[in-house]
């Protein structure tokens, strides 16, 4: 099912490769099993989160698949230029694309790598906002929060 599972500060997270590509990226609770880097690219890609994980402002330089709609990518293009320790909201990112903060809220939740793509930089207006089309408290909200942590911008 993946090609690597590794422990990360608040679960785990798996990766998907397709081919040459890295197809997606995807949080999962502690109790999953890990799994070994079956592959260069899988390796590559732990290499890349797990420093990552050490020291937020680290690049990636991973190869993805093609995937989502062309507003989707647009969305995610310019959520790639947002820094470390950085944040825009739903509405700013909205403006900057000629869009409305829905569209870029779906954009960002159908994200297929996150901490790649880092979606978690972009907030509401009034606080944190959902995170991987989850708009509650719980493990999705739990883990962008520690992401936003990680890079300095405190999140309650």
């Amino acid at each position: 099912m993946f090609n690597a599972v590794i422990d990360a500060p608040f679960g785990k997270v798996g990766i998907r490769l397709e081919g040459e590509a890295v197809r997606e990226i995807v949080y999962l609770p502690e109790s999953m099993q890990n799994v070994a880097p079956d592959t260069p690219l899988a390796r590559q890609a732990v290499e890349q989160i797990e420093r990552y994980f050490s020291e937020a402002s680290a690049t990636f330089e991973l190869p993805l698949a093609p995937v989502g709609t062309a507003f989707q990518r647009r969305v995610w293009q310019a959520i790639c230029k947002i820094p470390p320790g950085a944040v825009v909201t739903y509405g700013q990112l909205a403006r900057q694309l000629g869009s409305v903060p829905r569209a870029v809220g779906q954009a960002c939740g159908a994200n297929y790598f996150p901490i790649v793509i880092p979606c978690h930089r972009v907030v509401s207006s009034s606080g944190i906002g959902g995170f991987a089309h989850h708009a509650e408290d719980g493990f999705f909200r739990n883990v962008k929060r520690w992401l936003l942590t990680h890079e300095g911008l405190p999140y309650a």
